[in-house]
């Protein structure tokens, strides 16, 4: 408790020192006072002037009063506390042109990327706050499967324009995406240099999240709803200090890669009081992926979750798969799941490498989640994996540690599924407290030292949750777990 109050403390001083008596008052920017009009209407220069004289004064608070607003991306800056009044509405354009591509790094490599629409870099003490509502309009970049629509909402995305791949079922903005996406996969793969000129031609298919922050420290996120990203929603990476509550994230379930919230390489970082509905994994923690973000080792460590509602999305509660600069000093407590895919959500693969550790989990209760209540998956993408122990390298991933209490599920596809590797297993796990009702119970696969107390497991058919190469097992109080398992 006293690492959040102080790490609270520690960030948005320009917020917090409107409330105190003896610090001067922080210095108001109106977009308004900068030609902006709430109007619907572009207003890009008029809220970079106010952000730029905010800078220029050493800091302070630009706002935006209630309307609809339509812009460009933002660029945030140090000092800067950014506030959306409620009824205030900033669209982001929804021309791919408007947002210039950049060498950057993301997920450990160095590539070419797009410009977020809310972007920051290097910062120090910034921070979004208020009631209003980022909106980044991002059906005009993302692709739709259709298996994600229902029959009458795929012939209206179809009847809208765009172009439809007949290989994969899939609907695209444009007739350029189809034909230039496996080219982009070539050149982003082919280990040559890579400059924007380069990549310009598939502008559209580098689709930003909606807020970026890099290597930014003390940022507070508090209030505000982000909606409808191109890509994530929102990506904070290799940030340090990182409060974030009080906020909505919004993807539709169909959204491809629309994760809501990816704390990425961060350290201190704690997330309160907030709502996610995703269209991919919902909170995840990541730290860079393969070799490079091995090299990078930059861990996402110490974070506290606590006190959030999640909707849709792939994963609720999620560690991976880009995991390779390790996750560790991790606690979640009391939160609620209802309708997503995975409830709590852990992923790797082999050539990942990076460790998982000192993850605390308590207080959950899940409900009408549609895959597995439970997941740690180490075989994450891997449908019919052989089993097979292989030689352990600096590319064999770790989970162990982990302690899981006070969880109830009522309905889900699968109750418990652990799938460890044969030359590492998942190790030192503790269940206490765990009922889950589903429809089949799952397994428990290449796991070592599992403490299950007061675990409840129901199906419609009682059955058991196979358990296979587990060793030093320790049970007390425990239904719908055979313990002799193959």
């Amino acid at each position: 408790m006293l690492r959040k109050f102080f790490l609270t403390l520690s960030i948005g001083w320009f917020v917090c020192a409107v409330a105190r008596s003896d610090t001067p008052p922080v210095a108001i920017f109106d977009v308004n006072d900068y030609g902006a009009g709430a109007d619907g209407k572009t207003m890009t220069a008029a809220l970079q002037k106010a952000i730029d004289a905010c800078a220029k004064a050493g800091g302070g608070r630009v706002v935006i009063p209630a309307g609809t607003y339509l812009t460009g991306p933002i660029h945030l800056t140090s000092n800067l506390d950014l506030h959306l009044d409620g009824g205030a509405i900033v669209l982001f354009s929804r021309n791919c042109a408007d947002y210039p591509l950049i060498y950057s790094n993301f997920n450990g490599p160095n590539t070419v990327a797009c410009t977020s629409p809310i972007t920051g870099d290097n910062l120090h003490d910034v921070s979004i706050t208020g009631p209003g509502t980022f909106d980044g309009q991002g059906d005009a970049w993302r692709p739709v499967k259709k298996e994600k629509l229902s029959k009458d909402q795929w012939t209206k995305l179809v009847r809208s324009g765009g172009v439809v791949d007949p290989a994969t079922a899939t609907w695209f903005p444009s007739p350029n995406a189809i034909k230039d996406a496996e080219q982009l996969k070539q050149a982003q793969e082919s280990g040559s240099p890579q400059t924007s000129e380069g990549f310009e031609r598939f502008h559209e298919l580098l689709r930003p999240a909606l807020m970026s922050l890099n290597n930014c420290r003390n940022v507070l996120l508090d209030g505000p709803t982000f909606r409808n990203s191109p890509n994530w929603n929102v990506h904070p990476y290799l940030c340090t200090n990182v409060t974030v509550r009080n906020v909505t994230i919004f993807n539709p379930a169909y959204a491809q890669n629309g994760d809501g919230i990816d704390f990425d390489s961060c350290s201190n970082v704690t997330m309160t009081d907030s709502t996610i509905n995703a269209g991919d994994d919902a909170i995840c923690l990541k730290s860079g992926r393969d070799e490079a973000g091995r090299k990078l080792h930059r861990p996402t460590e110490n974070v506290v979750i606590s006190h959030c509602t999640i909707g849709t999305g792939h994963g609720g509660i999620t560690i991976g798969s880009e995991m390779s600069g390790d996750v560790r000093n991790v606690t979640v407590s009391h939160c609620d799941l209802n309708g997503t895919d995975g409830g709590l959500r852990f992923k790797t693969v082999r050539g990942r490498g990076g460790v998982v550790e000192n993850v605390r989990i308590s207080d959950i209760h899940m409900a009408d989640i549609r895959q597995g209540a439970i997941e740690f998956d180490m075989y994450y993408g891997i449908r019919r994996p052989a089993m097979r122990p292989e030689a352990v390298s600096d590319g064999t991933p770790q989970f162990h540690d982990f302690q899981i209490s006070n969880v109830i599920c009522d309905g889900a596809q699968t109750a418990l599924n652990l799938r460890g590797l044969p030359e590492m297993p998942i190790a030192g796990i503790s269940f206490e407290n765990v009922h889950v009702t589903a429809e089949m119970p799952g397994q428990i696969i290449n796991v070592k030292d599992i403490t299950l107390k007061g675990v409840e497991i129901r199906t419609p058919s009682n059955g058991k949750v196979e358990i296979q190469n587990v060793r030093n097992l320790v049970t007390q109080e425990v239904e719908g777990i055979s313990l002799l398992g193959p």
